[in-house]
């Protein structure tokens, strides 16, 4: 046992949580508790540049949105624009008719 969610395992399995239910405790806080800022500071600076560049241009709605495509543009990539496409078309029609 080297790391903490191995000794949380050997609790459990040992079924040793009435007899040690501090330290479970302490485990599953310990191992919920984000080890660093890295990923928070990213999308900041991300929204930092963007901000900048299109302060005048857009709106807050449309800027959080690009924010989010930045931010996760890892998870974006692995999005077909198939998928994206066949979405969009199975929507309602927007237009309104004045």
């Amino acid at each position: 046992m080297t790391a903490p969610i191995d000794l949380l395992k050997f609790i459990h399995k040992q079924n040793l949580q009435d007899i040690y239910p501090n330290l479970e405790i302490a485990l599953r806080i310990f191992l919920t508790i984000p080890v660093t800022t890295a990923s928070c500071e990213r999308s900041f600076s991300k929204l930092k540049l963007m901000k900048k560049y299109l302060r005048s241009t857009i709106g807050q709605e449309r800027l959080t949105s690009m924010a989010i495509l930045s931010i996760e543009h890892e998870f974006a990539r692995q999005i077909s624009n198939d998928e994206i496409i066949d979405e969009f078309s199975s929507l309602k029609a927007r237009k309104e008719n004045f």
